[in-house]
C-alpha cells in the first residue's frame, strides 16, 4: 500500500511489552538483571513456582505504570487486582501468567496523537534458546515485571506506528521506568494488521515480537502490500499470527489462528487486591511531582525559548544529555548569536568527535568537555579571538585532553591576530608579493580580493582576523589608491 490512492484502508493497532527496570522481579527478590549472561542465576522458588510459594507485590512496578499512566493522560484504576492467564509453554514455570484482565492500572490515555486503551502490568516469561535439535530454557527473565500496552486500532501507515514506537521509547527513557533496548528484548512490539475497502475491519493478522523500531515500519509496509495482494488476486485473507524476517524483509505464516484463545483468566487468590486511592504513593499529587519533563512539553519549550529549529530541537529531546549539556552551556544568557552559535558547533563539530570516538548512535558529551569550557569557546569565536579553524582544533584538544579554550588557544599559538599594526604588516606582504592581483582587483575583479585575503590567512596559518584583514587590504590595495 505505497500507493496514497490505494482504495484499501489499513487499520493498525499495536501492542508493546515493555520491561521495567525495577531493582527485582515482580513477584518475588530475584534480582531484575537484564543484562546478566549466565543462564538461571537470578531465580528463587517463587519465579521458578516451586510448590507452596507465594508471590509478593512489586510496589515500585505498581508505581511506574501509574507514573506512565499520568503521562499519557490515561484513567488510574481506583481499584485493581492480579488475574492468572493461563496457558501452558515450557517458559511459563507456573502453568499460567500472573497479569492483569477486567481493572487493568490504567486506562485509555493518548500518545503522539494516537489513542490508547489499556495498560496493565504483568510478569515476563522466561527466555527459551533453541540450539539444533535442543531447546534450553533461561529463567532469569521470568517474573521481571512487564508493562503491556495496547492501542486502539486507529494507526493508518506504517509511518505512523513507527513514529509512536519511537515516541513510546523515548517516554519509557525519560520517565526512567525502562531502558527499552528493544535488541535486548526490553521493549517487544506486536502489530495487528488489516485492510478494507469499507468502514468495517478485514481479516486481522498479527505480527509477532518486532525487536526493532526499523522492523515496526518495515513489517507493517510488507504485511499491508501483502494483503492488498491477496485481495487484488481473489484471494483471502487468513487470520493468523506472523513473524518477521529481518533478512528478506517479509512477514512469514508461524500459526493459523481460527478463534481467541480461551486463557480462563481468574483472579489470583494469592495477591490481595488494590485499593490504590488509599496507597498514599500512589496519590495524584506525589505522582504528578515524580513526573519529569515530558518529551512533548520539552519539545515545545526548547523552540519557544531558544528558537531553533525542529531538528535539532529533536535532537536535543531524543537524547537529555545533550539537551542538558547545551542548557547548561548557555546557562542564563538567551543571546541569539550565542544560541545559534552554540547548537551549531555541538550538533555538528561536537557530535563528530562523539561519534569517532564512540560510534554511531552516541550523543553522551565527553567527562573531558564542561560546559562552562565549550561556553568559553563560543564566547572566543563570537569574540573574534579564534578562527573557526582554531575553533575546531581546539574543540579536538579540549575533547581529548580536557582544559580550558583560552589556556589552550595561548599555549599552542591558536589566537587570532586582530593588531591593527600586525594586520597592516601581514597585508603590506601580500601586495608586495601579488602584484598582478592587486592590479586586477583594482580594475574591479573582486574575486581578486578574496584571493589575497586567503594567502593572508595561508601566511598567517590561519591566526589573522579574515573580516579584519579584508578590510587592511581593501584599504591598502583599494582601487583609489
Amino acid at each position: 500500500m505505497s500507493s496514497e490512492k490505494s482504495k484499501y484502508k489499513a487499520t493498525i493497532g499495536l501492542e508493546v511489552h515493555a520491561e521495567l527496570a525495577t531493582k527485582t522481579k515482580m513477584f518475588c527478590r530475584s534480582l531484575n538483571d537484564p543484562d546478566e549472561k549466565r543462564p538461571n542465576i537470578h531465580i528463587c522458588p517463587i519465579c521458578m513456582a516451586h510448590p507452596g510459594t507465594l508471590p509478593m507485590i512489586n510496589k515500585e512496578a505498581v508505581k511506574y505504570v501509574l507514573l506512565f499512566g499520568k503521562a499519557v493522560k490515561g484513567t488510574l484504576a481506583t481499584h485493581t487486582y492480579f488475574d492468572r492467564k493461563n496457558y501452558f509453554y515450557p517458559d511459563i514455570p507456573k502453568g499460567y501468567q500472573i497479569s492483569q484482565y477486567q481493572f487493568p492500572l490504567v486506562s485509555g490515555g493518548i500518545l503522539a496523537d494516537i489513542a490508547l486503551t489499556r495498560v496493565h502490568l504483568e510478569e515476563d516469561t522466561a527466555r527459551s534458546i533453541h540450539t539444533g535439535d535442543k531447546s534450553f530454557v533461561d529463567y532469569n527473565r521470568a517474573g521481571v515485571p512487564l508493562m503491556e500496552l495496547v492501542t486502539e486500532p486507529v494507526i493508518h501507515s506504517a509511518e505512523e506506528a513507527e513514529a509512536f514506537a519511537r515516541e513510546l521509547q523515548l517516554l519509557l527513557r525519560t520517565l526512567g521506568i525502562s531502558h527499552a533496548n528493544m535488541e535486548k528484548g526490553e521493549m517487544r512490539v506486536e502489530a495487528n494488521i488489516s485492510i478494507s475497502t469499507t468502514h468495517e475491519f478485514g481479516t486481522k493478522v498479527e505480527v509477532k515480537n518486532l525487536n526493532s523500531i526499523r522492523s515496526v515500519s518495515r513489517s507493517i509496509a510488507y504485511e499491508l502490500e501483502r494483503q492488498e495482494g491477496l485481495l487484488e488476486n481473489g484471494e483471502v485473507v487468513v487470520q493468523e499470527t506472523r513473524g518477521f524476517d529481518e533478512a528478506t524483509g517479509r512477514t512469514i505464516s508461524q500459526r493459523k489462528k481460527e478463534n481467541a484463545q480461551d486463557y480462563r483468566y481468574f483472579p489470583d487468590p494469592d495477591l490481595p487486591a488494590l485499593n490504590i486511592k488509599e496507597i498514599p504513593e500512589f496519590t495524584t499529587d506525589v505522582l504528578m511531582k515524580a513526573l519529569p519533563e515530558l518529551p512533548s512539553a520539552k519539545r515545545n519549550r526548547l523552540k519557544d525559548e531558544y528558537g531553533i529549529v525542529d531538528s535539532h530541537v529533536e535532537l536535543l529531546v531524543q537524547h537529555p544529555p545533550l539537551a542538558d549539556f547545551f542548557e547548561s552551556t548557555l546557562g542564563n544568557s538567551r543571546e541569539k548569536d550565542f544560541i545559534d552559535t552554540t547548537i551549531n558547533y555541538l550538533t555538528s563539530d561536537l557530535i563528530s568527535h562523539i561519534k569517532t570516538e564512540h560510534g554511531e548512535g552516541f550523543f553522551t558529551p565527553p567527562d573531558t568537555l564542561q560546559p562552562e569550557a565549550f561556553a568559553q569557546l563560543i564566547r572566543m569565536i563570537l569574540a573574534g579571538e579564534i578562527s573557526s579553524r582554531g575553533a575546531k582544533d581546539i574543540l579536538a584538544i579540549v575533547v581529548t585532553e580536557g582544559g580550558y579554550p583560552e589556556i589552550i588557544a595561548r599555549e599552542r599559538n591558536l589566537t587570532q591576530v586582530s593588531d591593527a599594526g600586525a594586520l597592516e604588516s601581514l597585508a603590506v606582504d601580500i601586495i608586495s608579493e601579488f602584484p598582478e592581483v592587486v592590479s586586477e582587483y583594482k580594475a574591479g575583479k573582486e574575486s581578486a580580493l578574496q584571493f589575497l585575503v586567503g594567502q593572508g590567512m595561508k601566511k598567517s596559518k590561519g591566526s589573522a582576523h579574515p573580516t579584519k584583514l579584508k578590510e587592511t587590504l581593501e584599504k591598502l590595495a583599494g582601487k583609489n589608491s
